[in-house]
Formats: C-alpha cells, sequence, structure tokens
C-alpha cells in the first residue's frame, strides 16, 4: 500500500472502500478495549459518541497465530471491505498496532468524502525491541516536547524510547537517596542552556503516556564514564573529595567513576535502586560507554556490580556494546553502536547468551549530518560518512555483525545525541524522515522491503508531518511534492 510505513508483513487491496462518515466503533467490555475504541475513533476522526447512521468497525481479541505463525502479542489482521471493517489481534497491543495502519490508510474518493479503502493486512512485527534513544542530558527537553516523540514513535509502531537522562553535561531525573544530583546537576547544559530536570510524577506520567501508546520507557544511568553531572554534585565520588566543576562542552570520555571509593558502592545502589523503582517497564540501562580512563579489570568489576545491583532491583540490564568486555550473565541485553570496533567480546557475550540490540552509528545514529553540506548534524569526520535516509533503510540487521547470527538479535534502536540539538524544531528536523525509515527496517520483514517502495509511501508522510506542525529534513531520492 503506497501509504502504510512501516510496510505490514503482508496487505491485499480490494475493490471498494468505506466511508467513515457514520463509522461506529465496536470493542470489547474491558476498560483497555473501550479506551482503544476511543482511540480509535480519535485517530479516524470519528464523532465521539458511536452512530447507528453507518457502517461498524469492530475490535475484537482472537488468540490466532498471525502471519506466517507468527505468535508475536503484536500481531493483529485487518480487514476493510464496503460493508464495514473488522480488526482483529491477539492482544490489545495488537489491536493498538492495527489501529495505527487504519490511521494510515485513511483517504479522500473522488467526492472528497474520507473513506478506508478495501484492504486485507495481516501483520506482526519482525523484532519484539523498535526502539528510539533520546539524549535529554546534553540539551535537555520538556515533558510535553518528549510526548510529542512518543506520538510520532506509536505511528510508526515502535516500542521502546530509551530515555539518556544522565551525562557530563546534567542529571535529569529527580532522586530521593540523592536530591543533589538535580539540586546541582538538574541546572546547565552544552552552552549556555538553563537545562532543567523531570520529578518523579513528571517521570511517571511520562511512563504513562507511552504505556498508553504500548511504548515501554528505558531510563539509563550511564556510568562509570560519562558522570561528570555525578561527580559535580558528590564530590566525595571523585579522589581528594572535591567536586568537579560544571561541564557545558562536547568532549566525552574524561570522567569516571572509581569502583575502590568507599562512596562509589553505595551511590550506584542508591541511584539504580531509585531508577529501578520508578520505573514501569523492565529494562534498565546501566551505560557503560566511552570509558578512557579506566583500566580492564577495574571496567570489568563495575560493570558486574552495577549489573547485581539492577538485578537485584527486579529490573533487566542493557549496556553499551563496551559492556561485552566483562563476563555478563545470559539474559544481558548488549547495544552495539561502534561499526569499526572489534566484535570479538560481541560474539563472546553472545555464545554466552546475551542478546544484541543493533544501534549501527553509521545508520541509525540519528544526530548525524545528513550530507556534507548539513550545518548543524554532528560531524565525526573522517572516521563517519553522513547518514542519509537512505543509508538509515538500506541494511540488514542480521548481518550487521559478522559471526553473529540473527538469532540473537532482539531488535533495532535509532539513537538521537542532542550535542547540537537545542530545541524542538531541530529535534524532529533530524528524527524525520529517519525514524519513519529505521521503524520499517525493525517491523517489516526483510523480503518485502525496498528502498523504492519505501521512497514512494514515506513521501506521503510529509503532508501529515506538516499537518501535525513538525520540521523534516527533504532528503533528496524522495519526491517529496
Amino acid at each position: 500500500m503506497s501509504s502504510l510505513v512501516p510496510l505490514p508483513a503482508h496487505v491485499r487491496t480490494t475493490d471498494g472502500s468505506l466511508p467513515l462518515a457514520g463509522l461506529s466503533v465496536v470493542a470489547g467490555p474491558s476498560d483497555e478495549e473501550q479506551r482503544l475504541a476511543a482511540v480509535g475513533r480519535d485517530l479516524l476522526g470519528l464523532a465521539p459518541a458511536e452512530s447507528s447512521e453507518g457502517a461498524t468497525l469492530v475490535l475484537a481479541l482472537d488468540g490466532a497465530a498471525g502471519p506466517d505463525g507468527a505468535r508475536s502479542p503484536e500481531r493483529y489482521t485487518l480487514e476493510v471491505t464496503a460493508a464495514g471493517a473488522a480488526l482483529t489481534a491477539a492482544t490489545t497491543e495488537g489491536l493498538f498496532r492495527g489501529l495505527t495502519t487504519l490511521a494510515q490508510l485513511v483517504t479522500a474518493d473522488d467526492e472528497g468524502r474520507a473513506v478506508l479503502p478495501a484492504v486485507v493486512v495481516q501483520d506482526a512485527p519482525r523484532y519484539a525491541w523498535r526502539g528510539l534513544s533520546l539524549d535529554v542530558a546534553r540539551h535537555f527537553f520538556e515533558p510535553d516536547v518528549v510526548e510529542r516523540v512518543i506520538d510520532e514513535m506509536a505511528r510508526y509502531k515502535l516500542s521502546v524510547l530509551h530515555l539518556h537522562l544522565t551525562d557530563d553535561q546534567g542529571w535529569r531525573l529527580e532522586l530521593p537517596s540523592r536530591p543533589l544530583l538535580t539540586e546541582i546537576s538538574g541546572k546547565g547544559e552544552i552552552g549556555d542552556g538553563v537545562g532543567g530536570f523531570y520529578t518523579l510524577d513528571e517521570f511517571r506520567r511520562l511512563q504513562q503516556y507511552a504505556a498508553e501508546r504500548y511504548v515501554q520507557v528505558v531510563p539509563e544511568f550511564d556510568m562509570p564514564g560519562h558522570t561528570n553531572a555525578a561527580t559535580h554534585a558528590y564530590g566525595e565520588l571523585v579522589p581528594g573529595g572535591e567536586p568537579t566543576a560544571r561541564f557545558g562542552g562536547e568532549e566525552v570520555g574524561f570522567s569516571k567513576l572509581s569502583l575502590d571509593l568507599p562512596e562509589t558502592e553505595p551511590f550506584l545502589r542508591d541511584v539504580f535502586g531509585d531508577i529501578a523503582a520508578a520505573t514501569l517497564g523492565e529494562y534498565v540501562h546501566i551505560g557503560g560507554d566511552e570509558v578512557f580512563t579506566m583500566g580492564a579489570d577495574e571496567y570489568g568489576r563495575f560493570v558486574l556490580l552495577a549489573h547485581e545491583v539492577v538485578t537485584a532491583a527486579g529490573k533487566k540490564v542493557v549496556g553499551w556494546q563496551e559492556i561485552a568486555e566483562a563476563e555478563l550473565p545470559a539474559g544481558t541485553v548488549v547495544q552495539y553502536w561502534e561499526v569499526r570496533k572489534d566484535t570479538a567480546p560481541l560474539r563472546r557475550a553472545v555464545a554466552g547468551g546475551a542478546k544484541l540490540l543493533l544501534s549501527p552509528a553509521d545508520r541509525v545514529y540519528l544526530d548525524m549530518k545528513y550530507d556534507a553540506d548539513d550545518a548543524t548534524g554532528q560531524d565525526w569526520g573522517a572516521s563517519m560518512p553522513p547518514v542519509e535516509l537512505r543509508d538509515t533503510y538500506d541494511w540488514e540487521p542480521d548481518a550487521a555483525v559478522e559471526g553473529i547470527d540473527g538469532d540473537a538479535v532482539i531488535g533495532v534502536e535509532a539513537a538521537i545525541w542532542s550535542e547540537r540539538i537545542p530545541d524542538e524544531d531541530t529535534l524532529f528536523m533530524r528524527l524525520l524522515p529517519r525514524l519513519a525509515a529505521s521503524a520499517e527496517v525493525a517491523w517489516t520483514p526483510a523480503s518485502s522491503r525496498s528502498w523504492e517502495g519505501f521512497a514512494g509511501r514515506v513521501a506521503r508522510e510529509s503532508a501529515r508531518w506538516r499537518e501535525r506542525g513538525l520540521t523534516f529534513h527533504a532528503s533528496p531520492g524522495v519526491d517529496w511534492a
């Protein structure tokens, strides 16, 4: 279908169309099914009250397998005819995914009336983890901006928002055990910005907002490097006991926590304990990247301590690919990003039962320059070429890491770092259209994807972005007109 992003697993058009005027939405008795009926009316632009004047859209739960025998909880089947429509799914999550497909199908007939084309869709995701990592530490984004990001994620069937909450420039989550982290290091960001942080209530509301759209929030406390905000608030975390100065630059790799200082382990237990207690989802991210001034032995012990603390708090562990240098317990999720680094530690980790989350920087780092003339994008020089829309789309996750079988891949997560993203317009210009491309890579079967097909379908999305007041980059190779 020319209007669907991500492309469903199986889609077949038939004759006719279903007018939206007078369409009623009927769902099961549970509170969530009734909420989804209201969501469906909103997405389709229907009147709040059900009407008996037209046809019916029926939402129903059905435990049948999805396309090609898929057992994903997100699987759904959608059938639209001139007489009505039916959306069936294994779970309410599947119903929600089907409703986002329905919303994209809305078009106008020859008389300008809103209609749904007659179609049969059988769909399920390729990967369960379809994510976006959003850096709110270098530049802080208020909750309403994050909610708008979540809205776009949900439209493209993304399932995980990974919030990079801490870094050298700022600490963005209030924690009861360590109030100075936000009282002192919640202020400031890169440059002269005022910064900010989320209160625990704001963080819970963000998670609830995401959960209503079937997006899980994964918080990250990045350690043992990227920790100047922590040592700026608590001087006892560095030798000598004096707090470090506030940092508003872009340099990385200079800061660290020291495992052998007596205050470090209690700090980790307090912070990860509070983060775990405030997290509705099942994962906590421990960071672990770009620690340039720590020996391998101390680093390995640090990672294993963080892993033990998070696991003891009842959460599963995610970390950047450097944590594969430690002897990781089975089930750890390792996030691959540095494409030119030796991947032998990743292969060892996977052999030991770890799972791999794919975020290759040359494909899905969405803060990178679109092209050589892009004045606002991130530039790593000769080590990283620009990342255009086609680069984000045209790659195969199962072949991303040599020597690792696709069965070890848990999903795909785009990332956007905010060193050079000071405001909402810049944020969305860097996200769109590449976020849609990453979403299709994560959802759609490899055999169904093609650049030409995607380029035609994503072009139509630009009209919807304009309607929602979102900026985007008009990448070459797409006829945006």
